[in-house]
């Protein structure tokens, strides 16, 4: 467990609010906690009582809830105080909590950092947590929440057995292969259990992509000539004058994005400069930000005026458009009817024509994409480079690309550490500082 300081922060969102949650954690936890509050409070319990300084100045009254460790968040004495959420109130509180001898303020992330060291959560939970912290859709609430209670981390933990246990019986014939209790010729069920667990831990990277969908959004980029109706339909789906609409060319020159909330999943949208021919200077910028920026989406939409028709040129074969025909209010019915076969869809921002179909359409894409929220999927970079790690020493051991039955035992044990070190099992220092700094100071 964790000795020295204790620590203190607001825990809870800006101020002012109705109620701030302060808490402090550490080996002064009890003192300060009987000292401001007048005496002993009940364990687990929220307890009404008059916060005073230790000068006796009455501070504010509000509830205080002692966790006694190391049954706590952190696995030490916490404490937390609820008081009253003007930014006055809580200077006060915070001012006069750190001014006992052995408390200071809490540093980004030192709680869960705290948690994590004394055993409460591993690295998976505590990325899973950050991940809570931040969500802003239903998708990434759910994924967070299934991530934090372990099913991402037991996953990891169950390969890394089984690598622990394929490994032991590999020595096992190595070293007693005349004993009677070790079972004869075990390698050929090891190394087939291995490629098994190869292309499961392929598949599970190949999910990536689905978590970064879920975690960071959906990427749908507007592309079209200019004048091809861009900007307003950016600015209908976003429910604001988010870009400037006039009917000079060339009015966007830079990449403008909203975050839309399509069926609980964030779908990011994406305004680009108009791409045609001979721009200038600045504008030429715009258009080589648009093409870039059209090359990392998930989903093109490629605008074109259904009356004034205007290609963009060539675009990716590998990523997947919606051709759209604006300015659907311009046409009488024969050419709005005729329009309707040279588009996947049709609409127009003036009267919302199609605009509602557009956005089911950007809906169903952006939820196949995701796949199933529910699925257990590899949540950070650092993980997917730590299975590849894992996966390359379990394939140099399955194939023999290592001489003898030693060298293959030994690539096994260098696959379970890249697991152990995806979860915080083995040493993990240098990634604790950038893990723990994604958080705010009261977590």
């Amino acid at each position: 467990m964790i000795s020295g300081d204790s620590i203190i922060a607001l825990s809870s969102g800006r101020l002012p609010a109705g109620v701030a949650v302060l808490r402090i954690s550490g080996p002064q936890t009890r003192f300060v906690v009987e000292t401001i509050a007048g005496g002993i409070v009940k364990e687990r319990a929220a307890t009404l009582r008059t916060f005073k300084a230790p000068d006796g100045t009455v501070l504010d009254s509000g509830l205080v809830v002692f966790f006694p460790g190391p049954a706590s968040f952190t696995g030490e004495d916490v404490a937390e105080f609820h008081v009253h959420g003007g930014r006055a109130v809580v200077a006060g509180m915070l001012q006069t909590i750190a001014s006992f001898d052995g408390v200071r303020h809490a540093e980004p992330g030192e709680f869960t950092r705290r948690a994590f060291l004394n055993g409460k959560v591993d690295l998976v939970e505590t990325e899973a947590l950050a991940d809570l912290v931040n969500a802003e859709t239903e998708a990434q609430r759910r994924f967070a929440v299934r991530n934090a209670e372990g099913a991402q981390s037991e996953l990891y933990l169950a390969w890394r057995r089984r690598l622990i246990h394929a490994r032991a019986m590999i020595e096992a014939e190595i070293d007693f292969a005349d004993e009677d209790d070790v079972p004869g010729s075990v390698s050929d069920t090891v190394w087939s259990d291995v490629r098994v667990m190869i292309d499961e831990i392929d598949r599970h990277i190949a999910g990536f992509h689905a978590a970064e969908i879920i975690r960071d959004g959906f990427e749908v980029v507007i592309l079209g000539a200019p004048n091809a109706g861009k900007s307003s339909l950016f600015n209908a789906l976003a429910r604001r004058d988010a870009a400037i609409v006039t009917d000079e060319p060339g009015t966007t020159r830079d990449l403008l994005e909203v975050a839309l909330d399509l069926g609980g999943l964030r779908v990011r949208l994406t305004d680009t400069a108009g791409l045609r021919d001979a721009p200038g200077k600045v504008e030429a910028i715009g258009i080589e930000r648009a093409r870039a920026k059209a090359d990392r989406a998930d989903l093109l939409l490629v605008l074109e005026d259904v009356a004034v028709p205007g290609g963009i040129g060539p675009l990716s074969a590998t990523i997947p458009a919606l051709r759209v025909g604006t300015k659907l209010d311009l046409l009488d019915a024969q050419a709005s009817a005729e329009a309707g076969h040279r588009f996947d869809l049709v609409i127009s921002v003036v009267n919302g024509a199609g605009v509602d179909a557009l956005l089911a359409e950007i809906g169903r894409r952006a939820t196949d994409a995701a796949g199933n929220v529910g699925d257990v999927l590899p949540s950070r970079l650092r993980h997917v480079e730590l299975l590849g790690e894992a996966k390359r020493h379990l394939v140099h051991a399955a194939d023999g690309d290592v001489a003898g039955q030693e060298l293959r035992a030994e690539e096994l044990r260098l696959a379970a550490d890249q697991l152990g070190r995806i979860v915080g099992a083995i040493e993990v220092e240098d990634m604790l500082d950038v893990i723990f700094s994604q958080f705010c100071i009261g977590k």
